[in-house]
C-alpha cells in the first residue's frame, strides 16, 4: 500500500481525556519557527475546535500537556531544579493560568489521563523505587499517593475510576508489569508474567472487556500480543501483527464491548519507511486492515466511539483542526469512510493479506503458536478479575 507521510518534527504528543470530551498538544505559533504553546481541542461538540492558551513566554519542547474533563489543561515545565504545574484555561482574550505546585526530582512524567478526568497522576523514577504523585485534583497542592519499589515506566488505567494502575516495572533487568491500587497506599500485585526471563509490557488496556494489549519478548523477539484481563488463557501473538521493517503500536481500543475482549477493534500506528499510516485490527478478524492516514494526522493520535468509528485528528495549514472518521471493518476490509474529512488522501485501502494474513487454522483458540510458550502464566494473579475495582 501507499502511505501518506507525516512529519513529526518537534513534539507530536496530543493526549485526549478518557471521555473523548477534550485533547491538549504543544503547537507552532503560527505554525512556523519554534514557538510552542499549547491548545487545547474541544472534540464532544457537533464540529471540532482548538483553543490556543499562549502565555508571555513560550513553552520549551520538553513541556507537558495533560486535559482535564472541566476544560482547563495541566502543564509540567522543568524551570531550574524543579517541575512546576499550572492549569490553563482561557479568559476572554487572553490565557489564564492557576499554579499548583512544584516537586523536586529529577525526573517527572506525566500520567495518562484518570478516568475520573478530575485527576492528573505523575512518576518520579528513581534508582530503587518510583513515586506515583497525585499533581492535581488533591487538596494541598502535589502530594505522594505510593511508594512502589523498583524503576517504573509507561502507565496504563485498568478500571473506570482511577484507582487501579498499571506500571512496567524494572527489577534485575527483567521488565514486568504490575498493578498498583492507589486506594491502598500502593500496594503492588503481579500482572504480567509470560515467562521468568521475558519482558512483558503492558500497552493498553480497556476496562469495559478486559482486553489487554501486550508487548513481549517471550517468542524470542519483541512481539505484539494480546490477552484478557483475569483470564486463564495465555496470552496470543498473532502473526498479522508482525510486519517485516515496520514498526506497529496500538494507540486505542474500542470502549463499550462488555466481557467480548475478541470484538474489540483496536487502532494501530504503522511506521515504515514511507512515514506513518494507520492499521485497524480485531482479535477474532485475525488480519489487520491498512488505510493511509488523512494529512497531517498527529501520529498515534485517536479515540474509538463505542459504536466502532475510530476518530482521527489532524492538523494542516487550511484545516488547524480537524478529525477524520473511518469505521472499523467488521470481517473484511470494504466498508468505507463515514466521513473522508480530507477527500483527497484519507480514503479506504484494502491491505495485501498474502504473507500477513492469520488464517483460522494458523492460531488454534486458546493455544500459542510458539511452542516454547505452552506454559504462559499470564494475568492469573491479576487484581481485576471481575473487570471492576476490587472491593
Amino acid at each position: 500500500m501507499t502511505a501518506c507521510a507525516v512529519e513529526t518534527a518537534g513534539p507530536t504528543e496530543f493526549t485526549v481525556t478518557a471521555d473523548g470530551a477534550y485533547a491538549a498538544r504543544l503547537a507552532l505559533r503560527g505554525g512556523t519557527g519554534d514557538a510552542w504553546f499549547p491548545e487545547r481541542w474541544t472534540l464532544d461538540g457537533p464540529e471540532p475546535y482548538a483553543v490556543p492558551l499562549p502565555l508571555d513566554q513560550p513553552e520549551e519542547p520538553d513541556t507537558e500537556v495533560l486535559p482535564l474533563t472541566d476544560g482547563r489543561v495541566l502543564v509540567r515545565r522543568w524551570v531550574a531544579d524543579r517541575h512546576d504545574l499550572s492549569l490553563l484555561y482561557p479568559t476572554g482574550p487572553g490565557t489564564g493560568q492557576l499554579p499548583v505546585g512544584t516537586v523536586r526530582s529529577p525526573e517527572l512524567t506525566l500520567l495518562p489521563p484518570s478516568p475520573d478526568g478530575r485527576r492528573a497522576y505523575a512518576l518520579s523514577a528513581g534508582a530503587r523505587s518510583t513515586t506515583v504523585w497525585l499533581v492535581a485534583g488533591g487538596a494541598f497542592g502535589p502530594e505522594r499517593v505510593a511508594e512502589v519499589p523498583g524503576r517504573c515506566a509507561g502507565g496504563v488505567w485498568l478500571d473506570r475510576t482511577g484507582r487501579i494502575l498499571a506500571l512496567d516495572r524494572e527489577t534485575d533487568g527483567v521488565v514486568k508489569a504490575v498493578a498498583v491500587d492507589l486506594a491502598r497506599g500502593g500496594e503492588v500485585t503481579p500482572l504480567l508474567q509470560i515467562t521468568e526471563e521475558s519482558n512483558d509490557r503492558l500497552l493498553l488496556a480497556d476496562p469495559d472487556s478486559g482486553l489487554l494489549l501486550i508487548r513481549s519478548d517471550a517468542p524470542g523477539h519483541d512481539r505484539l500480543g494480546w490477552g484478557v484481563l483475569g483470564s486463564h488463557r495465555p496470552v496470543r501473538f498473532p502473526e498479522c501483527l508482525l510486519l517485516a521493517d515496520r514498526a506497529v503500536t496500538p494507540f486505542a481500543v474500542q470502549p463499550g464491548q462488555v466481557l467480548m475482549p475478541e470484538s474489540c477493534a483496536v487502532g494501530l500506528r504503522i511506521d515504515g519507511a514511507a512515514g506513518s499510516w494507520v492499521g485497524v485490527w480485531r482479535p477474532a478478524g485475525r488480519q489487520l486492515h491498512e488505510w493511509p492516514a488523512p494529512r497531517g494526522w498527529l501520529p498515534g493520535a485517536g479515540l474509538w466511539t463505542r459504536e466502532g468509528v475510530l476518530r482521527l485528528p489532524y492538523a494542516t495549514d487550511a484545516v488547524p483542526c480537524g478529525v477524520a472518521s473511518l469505521r472499523a471493518p467488521v470481517d473484511a476490509p470494504v466498508d468505507a469512510p463515514v466521513s473522508a474529512a480530507p477527500p483527497d488522501e484519507y480514503r479506504v485501502m484494502e491491505s495485501a493479506q498474502s504473507d500477513r494474513t492469520e488464517s483460522a487454522e494458523g492460531e488454534p483458540s486458546g493455544a500459542p503458536r510458539t511452542p516454547a510458550m505452552c506454559r504462559p502464566v499470564p494475568l492469573q494473579q491479576a487484581p481485576l478479575t471481575g473487570r471492576g475495582a476490587p472491593g
